[in-house]
């Protein structure tokens, strides 16, 4: 491997940044192990102490998001070592399973202040944090099976595929969040 890396690439899949070797090669092993030892603390710093309910899918979340990390790596390796591909057709399933997978972990997760859809709507109710997550499972599972058909697309309209269902999703259930909050404190205050 030359001293110069490439270490981004466009949605044409075409390397445009490169970075010296030390960190092309460690920088995301580097994120990753800091992620590792935030995601050790976090149960332990929650207020609400609610992530032992679900420290199962907790813990295959975790995996998940360093699995992910992983491939990323290892196509950056590939890459460099001389197997041009496009980069980012490369990347999309795996960001597709990823939203997948938060889609499946997001229906068991309470009410905390780290993981999930935390809007202030969300954190003061359980039914709220409920019924927004039950919906959020929903809308990632879909997301991510767009995102995986992105697959199949070129540059930007796999972009659009990856990228709308969930920000649009992610907008839509903060909004959801609120009125489900509205819709319940109208009930108790009548």
């Amino acid at each position: 491997m030359s001293d110069k890396l490439a270490s981004h690439w466009n949605t044409n899949g075409v390397a445009n940044e490169y970075l010296s070797k030390f960190w092309v090669l460690f920088l995301m092993p580097l994120i990753s192990f800091g992620l590792f030892l935030l995601f050790v603390v976090i149960p332990r710093v929650d207020p609400l102490n609610n992530i032992k309910n679900f420290t199962g899918y907790y813990w295959s979340l975790v995996v998940s998001i360093l699995i992910y990390m992983l491939y990323g790596e290892l196509l950056i390796i590939v890459w460099n070592l001389g197997f041009t591909f496009n980069m980012f057709q490369a990347l999309l399933p795996a960001i597709g399973i990823l939203y997948f997978l938060i889609g499946v972990v997001m229906r068991k997760v309470k009410r905390n202040w780290f993981i999930g859809i935390r809007t202030p709507w969300t954190l003061s109710s359980d039914i709220v944090w409920d019924k927004t997550h039950k919906l959020g499972s929903k809308i990632f599972i879909i997301s991510g099976v767009v995102g995986i058909l992105g697959f199949f697309f070129e540059n930007y309209f796999a972009l659009l595929l990856l990228l709308v269902p969930i920000m649009v999703g992610t907008i839509f259930l903060v909004v959801y969040s609120y009125f489900e909050y509205k819709k319940i404190n109208n009930k108790t205050n009548d």
